[in-house]
C-alpha cells in the first residue's frame, strides 16, 4: 500500500508545501480583510450619496484587486501539489478532503468570479445597489472559499465522519456534516477568518498614517483610520474569544500539540501558562531529566483552565504523553506510544491479512481480520511510527511561535484602542509617535497570521491526519532531486509575484486616492 520513503525527500516535499502555504497566506488575509472594509466604505456612499466615499471606496478597492488577482495564483499551485507531492495522502483520503475543495472551486470560487467583474467594472453599469450586492457577494465568496479550505485542513487535525473501506483502502465519509460542522472546523473558520480582518484593518490604518505622514490626502487618511481603526478592534477582541476556543479544541483532539506549544514536559493538576520563557537548549529528549526551559514566568493555573474548563484539571506533558499510565480527565488510563505503535503494526497487519484472505476468497478469515483491523484502526497511523520520539513536534518552533503569536494579539488590541479612541476624538492627526507606529505594525499583523499557522501545521507533526496518515506515510514516490528543483522553481515565482505586487501597490498607494480635501 504505502511504502517506506527517504527522509530527504519527506523535508523536501514538507518544505515545499510550507514555502507555497506561506506565500499564499500573505495573500488571502489581506483579502478577507482589506474586502470587508472596502464593503463598509461602499455602504456609506450607498446610504450618504456623497461622492468621497464612493472614491474612497474604489482606491482600497485597487489595493484589494492587486492582491486578490496574485493569491488566487498561488491557491491553486497549493491544491495542486497535494496530488503531485501527496498522492498517497490524496488517495488514502481523497474521498472526504476533495469534497470541501470541491464545493469550495464549484460554489465560492465561482461565485468570486461572477460578482468580482461587476464590482471592478460596473460602477457606471449597474444600479448603485446592484454594485453594492456584488460588492458585498464578492466579500462573501472569498470568506466562503476560506471556510471550505478551513474545514478542509480542520478534518486534518481531527478526522471526523468518516470510515474507512479496506476493500478500496480508503477513507469514505459517511456524515458530510460532522466533516462540515465539527468543533475543530468552525472554530478555526472564525479564527482564521478574523485574523485575516485584523491585517485588514492593521493595512488600511498604515496605510492612511502613511498619507499623514506626507501630509496628504489628509481627509481620506483620517476617515479611512476611523473605519479601519474600529473594525480591527473589533477583529482583534473576537480572535480573544476564538484563540480560547483554539485552546480548548487543541486540548481535547491534539494533546501533544499543547504540550509543545507550552514546552510541557511534565504535566500534572493545575497547570499554568507560560507567558515568557526561554527553553534550554541542552535539552536532547523527554525523558534526559534536563530542565527544559533556561527561564519562565507562568500564570499559575491557566492552561488547565483553557485546556479543561477546570483550574485544577490534569494536563498531560510530553514525557507523559510518550510514557502513557496517566488517568484522563475522561476516566480512562492512557496509552503509552509503544502501545500505540504496537496497535498500529496489528492494524497495517490486519488490513493486508484481509486483503489476502479476500484474494483466497476465505471470508471467515477475512471477518476476523476485519475485526482486528476495526479494533484497531484508531491507532493506524502509529504503525508508520519508528520511534516514541517521532511523535514530539519540533518544540522550539511551535513554543515561540506560539507566544508570537498571543503577543502581538495583545499588542494590537492595545494599538487599535488608542487609534479608534483618539481617531473618533479627532485627536489622532497630530499624534506623530503613533502614525508611525501604526505604519511599521503592517508586517507585524502579517507575522502573527504566519506563526499561528505555524503553529497550526508544524504543532501537529508527524501527522498528516492525526493519528491516522504520518507525513512519512502520505508522500508521493519522487526523486528528491525533482523536489528541490521545484522548490526553487517556486521559491523565485513567488519572490517574483511579491515584489510585483508591493512594486504595484506602492505605485497605486503614491498615485493616491485623489479625493477632493474640501
Amino acid at each position: 500500500m504505502i511504502e517506506s520513503i527517504d527522509t530527504s525527500l519527506i523535508d523536501w516535499s514538507r518544505a515545499q508545501f510550507a514555502l507555497t502555504a506561506i506565500y499564499h497566506w500573505i495573500f488571502v488575509p489581506l483579502t478577507l480583510g482589506l474586502g470587508i472594509v472596502q464593503a463598509v466604505m461602499e455602504t456609506i456612499y450607498y446610504k450618504t450619496g456623497n461622492e468621497f466615499w464612493k472614491k474612497t471606496a474604489q482606491f482600497w478597492m485597487k489595493i484589494f484587486g492587486i492582491n486578490f488577482a496574485i493569491g488566487v495564483a498561488t491557491g491553486l499551485i497549493l491544491e495542486f501539489e497535494f496530488g503531485a507531492n501527496w498522492s498517497n495522502y490524496s488517495w488514502f483520503v481523497g474521498d472526504i478532503f476533495g469534497a470541501p475543495l470541491a464545493i469550495e472551486g464549484i460554489l465560492a470560487f465561482f461565485m468570486e468570479a461572477t460578482f468580482i467583474a461587476v464590482m471592478f467594472f460596473g460602477w457606471n453599469k449597474v444600479s448603485k445597489g446592484f454594485h453594492l450586492v456584488s460588492t458585498w457577494l464578492t466579500i462573501v465568496g472569498a470568506t466562503l472559499s476560506a471556510l471550505w479550505i478551513l474545514i478542509a485542513n480542520a478534518w486534518m487535525q481531527f478526522p471526523a465522519g468518516m470510515q474507512f473501506n479496506p476493500d478500496v483502502v480508503r477513507n469514505e465519509m459517511f456524515d458530510f456534516w460532522a466533516v462540515a460542522l465539527s468543533p475543530v472546523a468552525i472554530n478555526k473558520f472564525f479564527h482564521t477568518v478574523l485574523s485575516g480582518w485584523l491585517v485588514g484593518g492593521m493595512f488600511v490604518v498604515g496605510i492612511a498614517c502613511w498619507y499623514l505622514l506626507k501630509k496628504k490626502e489628509t481627509k481620506f487618511a483620517l476617515a479611512s483610520i476611523k473605519i479601519g481603526a474600529a473594525f480591527g478592534l473589533i477583529a482583534s477582541l473576537l480572535l480573544l474569544w476564538t484563540g480560547d476556543g483554539s485552546a480548548y479544541q487543541v486540548t481535547q483532539k491534539q494533546p501533544m500539540k499543547l504540550a509543545a506549544m507550552e514546552g510541557l514536559y511534565e504535566g500534572g493538576n493545575g497547570v499554568g501558562v507560560v507567558g515568557i520563557g526561554v527553553l534550554n537548549p541542552s535539552k536532547k529528549s523527554y525523558n534526559d531529566g534536563v530542565d527544559p526551559f533556561l527561564f519562565k514566568l507562568e500564570i499559575p493555573k491557566l492552561l488547565s483552565f483553557l485546556g479543561e474548563r477546570d483550574f485544577n484539571a490534569y494536563i498531560p506533558g510530553i514525557t507523559n504523553l510518550i510514557e502513557g499510565g496517566y488517568q484522563t480527565n475522561q476516566g480512562t488510563t492512557a496509552l503509552s506510544a509503544k502501545e500505540k505503535i504496537a496497535k498500529g503494526q496489528l492494524a497495517i497487519k490486519a488490513l493486508a491479512d484481509y486483503r489476502q484472505a479476500k484474494k483466497n476468497k476465505d471470508e471467515v478469515a477475512a471477518k476476523a481480520y476485519r475485526a482486528t483491523l476495526d479494533e484497531n484502526f484508531a491507532y493506524f497511523g502509529y504503525g508508520y511510527i519508528k520511534s516514541p520520539e517521532d511523535l514530539i513536534p519540533p518544540i522550539g518552533l511551535t513554543f515561540y511561535s506560539f507566544r508570537i503569536m498571543v503577543i502581538l494579539g495583545g499588542f494590537f488590541i492595545l494599538l487599535f484602542l488608542i487609534a479608534t479612541w483618539l481617531s473618533y476624538k479627532d485627536k489622532f492627526e497630530g499624534k506623530r509617535w503613533l502614525q508611525w507606529v501604526c505604519l511599521w505594525s503592517i508586517p507585524l499583523a502579517y507575522i502573527a497570521g504566519q506563526a499561528g499557522w505555524i503553529v497550526a501545521e508544524v504543532g501537529r507533526q508527524p501527522w498528516a491526519i492525526q493519528d491516522i496518515l504520518p507525513v512519512s506515510a502520505a508522500i508521493s514516490k519522487l526523486n528528491t532531486s525533482s523536489v528541490q528543483l521545484t522548490f526553487f522553481i517556486f521559491l523565485a515565482l513567488f519572490t517574483i509575484l511579491l515584489i510585483a505586487e508591493i512594486g504595484i501597490m506602492v505605485k497605486a498607494i503614491k498615485k493616491g486616492p485623489q479625493v477632493s480635501e474640501q
